[in-house]
């Protein structure tokens, strides 16, 4: 005797669509529109990477100030294999200043010997001593000819020398953290539910074409009645990688941090746990979460002014040092001051 089961899957359903060494385009099902939204903010904003945020410049003759280079150079794109695991934030770390369980080390130094112009490229930036695995804080090189990103350039004589500090941050803090260059998000593409009204002069079907992902749906009938309870059920996701990590490890990691946002908001409505700020799970840092300016501070009695909400009593808001969430700020100093 047989029996036949016809069970429907249920949770999220995921259907990739197309996958490129960067690239990944998927179809994310039986979710709500939040959900798919909160995926999309969270791998585009909170996925931890690595990228050079200090440069220590020892010699620099070329034409371009100290302050453009340190600002390409945080710009190229470094592998982040593994970072969420195996890399500390600085401001977690017991060192001082860096050491290899929170940074990397790249030393780049190149000299114009000849008369033809000297092009200074990402491959150039070589790792000195240890670090947290084999691939972290190597520069992304994707192009034929194995040069990487263009630094600048130099003329006879002209030499640069500089030690760079790559630490783990994300793209909340600054864009150079950033694991995406884009990321396609459309729903409904036949506008079923009237959720965008287009503006048009003589014809909306001519001036606005409908998207490949209108093949995967139907469009509702014109004399159909409108359903003012319908959801969006089917959210198209192309997640564009610059190369420091790979798409499906960036929709991981954003799933991994969007668990622990989650966690830490049910264990404050539950009264489980700290419920910490920073949306922190079991009281470890994440990732910069929910980033907020520090309690207001209300002077002794007696004292008027003198005091704010960044300074207490002559130190920063995040301690009696100069290093802030982000860092010691160029300035010496916490925020404020």
């Amino acid at each position: 005797m047989e029996y036949e089961m016809d069970i429907e899957p249920t949770g999220p359903q995921v259907t990739v669509r197309e996958a490129e060494p960067y690239r990944v385009d998927f179809k994310l099902s039986s979710v709500d529109l939040a959900f798919a939204n909160s995926l999309r903010r969270t791998m585009l904003a909170e996925v931890p990477t690595v990228a050079i945020d200090l440069v220590e410049v020892e010699k620099n003759t070329s034409v371009l100030a100290d302050e453009f280079l340190a600002h390409r150079l945080g710009l190229i794109p470094l592998n982040s294999k593994n970072c969420d695991q195996d890399l500390e934030y600085t401001r977690d770390c017991d060192c001082e200043d860096h050491c290899a369980r929170c940074s990397v080390t790249l030393i780049l130094h190149a000299r114009c010997s000849g008369d033809d112009i000297m092009r200074v490229y990402a491959r150039d930036l070589v790792i000195s001593g240890e670090r947290a695995n084999e691939w972290v804080g190597s520069p992304v090189i994707t192009d034929p000819e194995g040069n990487g990103p263009l630094i600048c350039k130099l003329r006879r004589g002209q030499e640069l020398k500089m030690t760079c500090i790559a630490k783990k941050g994300i793209a909340k803090e600054h864009a150079k953290w950033a694991p995406t260059s884009a990321i396609g998000f459309e729903y409904d593409p036949h506008n079923n539910l009237r959720h965008v009204d287009y503006w048009y002069e003589e014809d909306p079907i001519k001036e606005w074409p409908i998207s490949q992902n209108a093949a995967w749906e139907h469009a509702a009938a014109p004399d159909q009645p409108f359903d003012y309870d319908a959801q969006p059920g089917n959210f198209y996701i192309d997640v564009e990688s610059i190369g420091n990590l790979d798409p499906d490890m960036i929709l991981q990691q954003g799933i991994i941090v969007l668990q622990r946002k989650l966690a830490s908001v049910i264990s404050s409505l539950s009264g489980t746990g700290d419920g910490d700020r920073d949306g922190m799970l079991g009281g470890e840092e994440d990732d910069m979460m929910g980033v907020r300016s520090p309690d207001a501070y209300e002077p002794p009695e007696g004292i008027d002014g003198g005091f704010t909400a960044y300074a207490n009593g002559g130190t920063s808001a995040w301690g009696a040092s100069a290093a802030t969430p982000y860092g010691t700020t160029p300035y010496g100093g916490g925020y404020g001051f």
